[in-house]
C-alpha cells in the first residue's frame, strides 16, 4: 500500500507495538475485575502509559473493547496450531479445550462491555465463531484420524458444553479445576468410543 505522497507506510515502532500490547493486556485485566465500571484512565495507569498513549492506539472505548476481544480470539486460534505441532492429537485437543474454557471465562467477564458496543457484538462474534469452529473441527479431526478418539457428532458441541459450564458456574473459585475435570471426562468418553 502506498500513501498519498507515494511512500509505503511506516511500520509501527517497536515501542509503539509494546505499548499497544501492554494496553490490551491491562485492559483485559481491568475489564475482568471492574466490568462496565472500568475507566480508560485505570487501563492506562495499569499499563504504565499516559491516557494520550491509550487514545493514540484506541481512539474510543469500543475500539479497546474490540481489540481485547479480538486479541483473545486470535490467541486461541494460534494456540491450536502450536499444540497440534507439539503434542499428540488427543492431548492437543485436551489442552486447547482448557484454553477455550479460559477464553470463555474472559468473554463472560466482558459481557457487559461487549453488550455496550455501539455497533453491536454480532460481527465480532461471527468472525471469532467461524475461526473457533474451524479450529475445533481440525483438532477433533486430527484425533479421530490418529485413532485416538471416536466422534460422530459436531465437534462444536464439545465447546457448547464448556460454554454452558461458564454460564452455570458464575465465577466460582474452583471453576477452572472443575472445567479441567469435565474436559477429562469428555476426552475419556471420546477415547472409549474409538474404533476397536
Amino acid at each position: 500500500m502506498i500513501d498519498s505522497a507515494g511512500k509505503p507506510p511506516r511500520k509501527p515502532r517497536a515501542d509503539a507495538e509494546r505499548n499497544r500490547t501492554r494496553l490490551i493486556d491491562a485492559a483485559k485485566s481491568v475489564f475482568a475485575e471492574r466490568g462496565g465500571s472500568a475507566s480508560l484512565e485505570e487501563v492506562a495507569r495499569t499499563a504504565g502509559v499516559g491516557i494520550g498513549t491509550l487514545y493514540r492506539h484506541f481512539p474510543t472505548r469500543d475500539a479497546l473493547i474490540e481489540a481485547v476481544y479480538r486479541n483473545e480470539s486470535d490467541q486461541l486460534v494460534r494456540a491450536a496450531s502450536e499444540l497440534a505441532a507439539s503434542r499428540p492429537p488427543v492431548e492437543a485437543l485436551r489442552a486447547w479445550m482448557r484454553l477455550f474454557f479460559r477464553y470463555m471465562s474472559v468473554k463472560h467477564g466482558m459481557m457487559e462491555l461487549l453488550d455496550s458496543l455501539a455497533d453491536g457484538k454480532s460481527s465480532l462474534y461471527a468472525a471469532s465463531g467461524a475461526a473457533t469452529k474451524q479450529t475445533i473441527d481440525l483438532l477433533v479431526g486430527n484425533a479421530v484420524a490418529a485413532g485416538e478418539i471416536g466422534f460422530d457428532a459436531e465437534p462444536i458441541d464439545l465447546l457448547r458444553a464448556l460454554a454452558g459450564m461458564v454460564q452455570f458456574s458464575g465465577g466460582r473459585d474452583n471453576e477452572e479445576a472443575a472445567a479441567h475435570a469435565i474436559i477429562d471426562v469428555m476426552i475419556a468418553g471420546l477415547q472409549a468410543k474409538r474404533p476397536g
